[in-house]
């Protein structure tokens, strides 16, 4: 689900005191609480062309929505005083507006429930700027399907939703493990290096060896003991690694 109306780019906000940029009209409000997350953000927003009023907090979230009426709202999950799933839900009730959750690993249940509540979608958190403006306009750009649902084997995935389903039935998976399916499932059957998975979901080459290396154990475990798919992920040694699917329903296990 993507907001109903388009949301057409406005010129770059000037910072205002405190980390909050100074809108003339309805742009993106983004509350979190991480200053220096905030301030990468805002850049990325402004140099897109959105207008960005920064918060800190659920509380100080509502009270922008009632005086700025945004455009839209990004919420980080966690979120302190007030929470995400408790903000989108005051947002839904009072100021209806498109809430998006940004979710680190210790914010998946509340961006869940967030969800739950009302938010149209769930993104990484740090924040991909290309994953989220599809979903601010309320389309893409010309040749941009980031925001399409996918169809893979027997793997149906749905960005927009954050819902992941093998053959009808539901897989959870947390906003990082979602991420790396999603984007072996934009490139099936092609092998993908160590270094583009790392900078298409970390943002950075500078990355723990091993982190990579659990996540991809992790989906592939989850794709073949619980939901049984015919697909798995295959570790190409010296390459990187590769989804593909087959016609058998038991797929072979495959070492990391």
């Amino acid at each position: 689900m993507t907001p109903a109306a388009p949301w057409p780019p406005r010129p770059a906000a000037q910072r205002g005191g405190g980390g909050t940029a100074d809108t003339n009209g309805p742009g993106l409000l983004l509350a979190e609480p991480d200053v220096t997350l905030a301030g990468r953000a805002v850049a990325r927003f402004e140099g897109a062309g959105v207008s960005v009023t920064v918060c800190h907090d659920g509380a100080e979230a509502l009270l922008q929505v009632g005086a700025r009426h945004p455009a839209a709202v990004l919420l980080a999950a966690p979120l302190p005083v007030v929470g995400a799933a408790r903000v989108t839900e005051l947002i839904a009730r009072l100021n209806p507006v498109p809430v998006i959750v940004g979710a680190g690993p210790d914010g998946v249940e509340e961006a869940t429930a967030a969800l739950a509540a009302g938010a149209v979608a769930i993104v990484a958190r740090p924040y991909r700027i290309e994953e989220i403006l599809p979903l601010l306009t309320g389309g893409k750009a010309a040749g941009d399907r980031s925001a399409d649902p996918l169809l893979v084997g027997d793997i149906e995935l749905d960005p927009a939703g954050f819902h992941v389903h093998v053959r009808g039935r539901s897989l959870n998976l947390p906003v990082r493990e979602f991420q790396l399916l999603r984007y072996l499932m934009q490139h099936p059957n092609r092998v993908i290096s160590r270094p583009e998975l790392t900078r298409a979901l970390w943002g950075t080459d500078a990355l723990d060896s091993n982190t990579l290396t659990v996540h991809i154990r992790r989906v592939r475990m989850k794709l073949r003991d619980e939901a049984g798919s015919c697909c798995t992920i295959d570790a190409i040694r010296g390459l990187g690694y590769r989804l593909e699917c087959s016609t058998d329903r038991t797929p072979a296990p495959s070492g990391a």
